[in-house]
């Protein structure tokens, strides 16, 4: 059976200094740094990084893992996220979740974050400036920044397997979660569109490989698991768009699962709707929001993204009735993926403004196009790029997508919780409490361990090699009786409860 699809998004922020000297690097420590600085939190432990390693078990030429920079802020919070400055961007990296619904939670709590900390920069900055942020994935200048999924997934799976069976979802699940995009960046994309489904499809130039920020592939090769090398992959996945509309996300992680869990239990089916040329599709289903395009398949029949999109579905159907919906987080939110998956691929083929309180694209499409009409633009008028710009504005005064009436699957109140709590189903729940109550005590944490300084050498490491092990369950009273580290490090010795398998 496969594995439960635990799962996170990381997502880099755009980032605006007004009135700055223009290095967004500064202005994302500045930002993040504002918010940081009166918590509880720990320092990121880079001990296990090796964002080098290939999946395939070697490097193309001219591949390049990403740099890591240890000398920017880069905490771990007491929600078991982390929050951080990659490159010229704030990265918030969600805690490990069980499914996608918890997911949409924790990405909410860190779009809350984000505002929580524009607000605190606001307390220090000089007279005349201040950093706005944006949940978006391009600058308007030919410069993309992620938002990247993790699931988890079986060893034992066969990488090549998974890069193509998951090919064909990749391509095509950008008609329910793209953020859309008016215009065109790169030399590659189609030329004369005026606005694309998907924000990051034009930039993806290869159909696997290890980059992230060149020649970046639509399925990644990068090798990391964060958990137990001989039990677990993590499948690192670059090729969503950020979404602000729930749905969306709840979708774009939802449907992966499924997809994944197919391919893991080797009940994928037939390999007959993985395109031909993956890159090439994957842009011709951006350009086009009509849905009319279709794609070469890889069996030379010709298809449209939506009918992709329906095979995948009736396939993810046929598996949950066969197999149930343990790999994907049981039957509630299983049952609810499949149902909201069927009825925006139903209001896709029938009229696409059904789905306008679900869709990013569809949401931020008719919104341009009122405001084109309404003022007679033509679509490179740059008021069109203010507007798309400002659908993404974190800032709820100035968010044209605060103002729409789009489904929400989360209430504020669990929004906020999360914000400072971890979720209970996985790991980062033992992450997130011991932070929030030894926070002096631990000098450094990452995703798979937890280390504490308990004034006396040496430092004491606290593995945690299975996501699913470190959960409320198997340690929520354990801490609560602890009455210092030292107490919960010699328990956990001794064999109490333990955050990992034993």
């Amino acid at each position: 059976m496969a594995v439960p699809k635990v799962c996170g998004i990381e997502t880099e922020y755009g980032i605006q200094h007004v009135g700055g000297d223009g290095n967004p690097v500064t202005s994302s420590s500045l930002l993040v740094n504002a918010y940081v600085s009166d918590l509880a939190r720990a320092g990121w432990d880079f001990e296990d990084e090796s964002p080098g390693n290939d999946a395939r078990g070697y490097a193309r030429e001219g591949a390049l893992p990403p740099e890591v920079e240890t000398h920017l802020v880069n905490a771990v919070l007491t929600n078991g996220a982390r929050y951080y400055v990659d490159h010229a961007h704030p990265e918030f990296s969600t805690p490990e979740c069980a499914d996608a619904a918890e997911l949409v939670r924790f990405d909410l709590a860190g779009e809350e974050v984000l505002r929580r900390s524009m607000w605190a920069v606001d307390r220090v900055l000089p007279a005349g400036q201040r950093i706005v942020v944006y949940k978006n994935n391009s600058d308007g200048k030919g410069n993309s920044y992620g938002t990247h999924e993790n699931y988890l997934m079986d060893r034992a799976v066969p990488f090549s397997r998974i890069a193509h069976l998951v090919t064909a979802h990749f391509v095509t699940r950008q008609v329910f979660c793209g953020a859309g995009k008016v215009g065109t960046e790169t030399a590659k994309a189609p030329s004369g569109v005026p606005f694309q489904i998907s924000q990051r499809a034009e930039f993806f130039e290869e159909e696997v490989g290890l980059e992230t920020t060149l020649k970046r592939p639509i399925v990644n090769t990068r090798d990391e698991p964060h958990a137990d090398p001989h039990r677990f992959r993590r499948l690192h996945v670059i090729v969503g768009d950020a979404n602000r509309a729930e749905v969306s996300t709840f979708l774009k992680v939802g449907t992966t699962a499924f997809v994944l869990a197919m391919i893991e239990d080797d009940v994928f089916g037939s390999a007959d709707v993985v395109p031909a040329n993956p890159v090439r599709a994957i842009r011709q289903v951006a350009a086009d929001p009509a849905l009319r395009t279709t794609i070469d398949l890889a069996d030379g029949r010709r298809a449209t993204a939506v009918s992709v999109q329906w095979e995948l579905f009736e396939r993810a159907r046929k598996y949950a009735e066969h197999q149930g919906f343990d790999a994907v987080g049981g039957e509630g939110v299983g049952t609810d993926i499949l149902r909201r998956w069927e009825q925006v691929l139903q209001g896709l083929e029938t009229d696409v403004s059904e789905v306008s309180g679900q869709v990013d694209w569809v949401a931020k499409l008719q919104l341009v196009e009122a405001y084109r009409d309404r003022h007679g633009l033509s679509w490179d008028d740059r008021r069109l790029a203010a507007v798309d710009l400002q659908y993404h504005d974190l800032r709820p005064e100035r968010s044209l997508f605060a103002r729409l009436s789009t489904e929400r699957l989360v209430d504020p109140a669990d929004v906020e919780r999360a914000v400072f709590e971890p979720p209970r189903s996985t790991r980062a729940y033992f992450r997130g409490r011991c932070l929030a109550k030894w926070a002096s005590a631990v000098s450094g944490a990452n995703w798979d361990s937890l280390v504490f300084d308990l004034g006396t050498d040496p430092l004491r490491r606290i593995p945690m090699m299975d996501p699913l092990r470190g959960t409320a369950d198997h340690v929520e009273a354990l801490i609560d009786q602890c009455s210092s580290p030292a107490d919960l490090v010699a328990r956990l010795s001794s064999g109490e409860r333990e955050p990992r398998d034993g």
